[in-house]
Formats: C-alpha cells, structure tokens, sequence
C-alpha cells in the first residue's frame, strides 16, 4: 500500500510507540498529519485499536479532503467489541494471494501446488521455510491476541487436524477427537481461522434444491501452500490425495479472488446430496450458473462426470465444466473438458 500511496501518512499499529501514542488517545492521529496535508491516510493493522475508528468517522464527517486506507489482518476483534464499522462510509476490499493471471508467464503450477500464491513465496528461494515461518507468526502474534496463549499447544494441533479437512465436508467432532481438544473449543477454533481470514467454508448450494442434500460446509485453508506446510505426511498419504486437494484449492483461491476483483457477484457453494452425489463448486450469480469438477489426474473416467450430469438434470440451465490435468480440450454430452490450466487462464474471460 505504502508503494502506491508513497506521500500517504502511514501509520503501522504493529509499532509499539505508535499504538500506544493512538491508543492513549485516538485524536493524536491527526496531530500526527502535517496541517496542510489533504488526501488518504494509511491505517495498517487498524484491529489493533477498535477505538480508532470513531476518529476515522469524526475526520471524514468534519474535515473534508481526507480519506482514509484501513487495512487489517482480523475483522474478529472489531467485530466482538462492537465497534464502529463506518457503515455506509467504506469500501470493503479482501487482498487474495496472487492469480494465475496477475503471475501470467512466470506462473508454474507445480510449484504452486506445493508452495501456493502467497506472493512472498514465490520470491523465495526456500517457500518451504518461509511457509513454516508464515504460520509460526499467526501462531505467536495473531492467536496469542485472542488471549490463547495457555493453549497454543491445542491450537497447534487442531491446525494440523483441520488440514486433514480440506476441500472435504467439515466434521468438526471428527476433527476434536483427531486433536484431542472439546468440541467447543474446536468450533472456536474454526471461527477463530475464518476471522483471521486464513480460512474459507463454503456452504452447499440449495436454491430450489429437487433433493434431499447434506447440509455441511466444506473447508479449506485459504492458500493451497498454506495447506500443505500444515499437511502431516505419513507412508500413507498418496500424491495423488494432497494433489487433489491443493489442486481444488488452487482453484477455489483463484475463484475467490477473481470473482472479488472484478466484481462478478458470485455465490460460491458446493452440491452434496444424502446419496453422495456432489460437485466441487457451483457459481451463482448475474451472470449465470456454473457447475465445476476438478480431477487432478490426466485422464477423466466416465465416473467422473457423473455428479456433473446429475446436477445437469435438476438445473438444466447450468453450465457444466469438468477441470482436469489433462491437455486436451473436448466436450462429453453437456460438459466441457477444459485442461485445468487453460481455465486458469482464462478464468475471467470464461466467468465474465
């Protein structure tokens, strides 16, 4: 931010002597601003003190010319202390980790498969380490704020437990007995991963439902990088399972983040009915309903156009995709088979 903004004051809350100048009162943050000075002010890690932005309101309704950039890493803290949240007077925006389109001819999805997007990562000559460290940092600093700091063992644990939930349907008493931590406290935990915006659960998609369906979320730890340095990996995990998954992943993140870009106003969801009948994701939105599978393999089974076909049947309107780690581009009944990286690629153009 401070990049495109170089002339922008620029308040880091994670400065010790800067938070506790503004914590101990929140209007020394225009005293900080040169008089004269008109346009945005930066704001970074605004979490950190709530109380702040009743200045930020007080500024923007009596002083005209300023602006101000919010950014933060939890909405948790603000949310819990019921604070003021600027309704009607902010833009919400949600940073992604990087595209296949932002990365264009440098993007390599083996390497993103195994370290993700997280742009950091990719200028990294180890992203294996740096992964290691990323998640050590929102263990010390992120969830020892959420006053946790007697149990960061069991957060540690349930972290590594969850990872065994992705892009699976979420069974949080599955995952409290895998970690060995009360339920309650696990499903803390979820919300707690959500609120740091590390996570995703995505809801099953029921408009004008013609089955009976299951009505759990699937997970996903938001960078499929992310998942797999919290991945245990035992002799009997297979490629092929942590590939499917961080493929899924890879998928869901870029869908995420081009659907937040170009405002295309999408529902993500996934279908799941009681008889296991299910699709990845489906997209909903003004500008259509698609139906998406992702296969991680080079070749498509017959099976595997089945919960596509069937979603076709109760919402004949969808378009059908099925992703695959294939290069060869054909269509089977109403579905297109796209090669995985041709969609990424074109992920926008396809969805716009």
């Amino acid at each position: 931010m401070k990049d495109k903004l170089p002339d922008a004051p620029y308040f880091d809350l994670l400065d010790a002597e800067v938070e506790f100048d503004l914590r101990t009162n929140p209007k020394n943050l225009m005293r900080r601003v040169p008089a004269r000075y008109k346009g945005p002010i930066i704001l970074d890690e605004i979490q950190k003190i709530p109380q702040l932005l009743d200045e930020v309101h007080r500024v923007i309704e009596t002083k005209k010319g300023h602006q101000f950039v919010l950014t933060g890493s939890s909405a948790r803290k603000l949310r819990r202390e019921g604070v003021n949240l600027l309704a009607g007077r902010a833009l919400v925006t949600h940073f992604h980790p990087l595209t296949v389109e932002e990365l264009g001819e440098d993007f390599d999805i083996k390497r993103a498969l195994q370290s993700g997007l997280l742009p950091s990562t990719w200028g990294q000559g180890d992203p294996k380490k740096y992964l290691a460290s990323y998640i050590q940092t929102y263990l010390d600093q992120e969830v020892k704020q959420e006053g946790m700091s007697r149990n960061i063992v069991h957060f540690s644990k349930f972290l590594q437990a969850a990872s065994f939930s992705q892009a699976s349907l979420l069974n949080i008493s599955a995952v409290a007995a895998d970690c060995g931590v009360d339920r309650r406290s696990v499903t803390n935990y979820f919300d707690i991963l959500k609120d740091l915006l590390i996570a995703h659960r995505i809801p099953v998609f029921s408009k004008k439902a013609k089955r009976e369906l299951l009505n759990s979320d699937k997970f996903y730890f938001f960078d499929c990088g992310v998942f797999r340095a919290l991945r245990p990996r035992g002799p009997l995990d297979s490629d092929s399972e942590l590939n499917g998954a961080a493929l899924e992943t890879l998928v869901l993140q870029n869908l995420m983040a081009i659907n937040d870009y170009r405002e295309l106003e999408f529902e993500i969801s996934h279908w799941h009915t009681r008889k296991h009948v299910e699709v990845d994701f489906v997209l909903y939105g003004p500008r259509g309903l698609f139906a998406i599978e992702i296969k991680s393999g080079d070749r498509v089974r017959s099976q595997d156009f089945h919960g596509l076909l069937e979603f076709g049947k109760d919402y004949p309107m969808a378009k059908l995709m099925l992703l695959y780690g294939g290069d060869r581009h054909y269509r089977h009944e109403k579905i297109e088979v796209i090669p995985v990286l041709d969609w990424l690629r074109s992920l926008t153009k396809r969805l716009s």
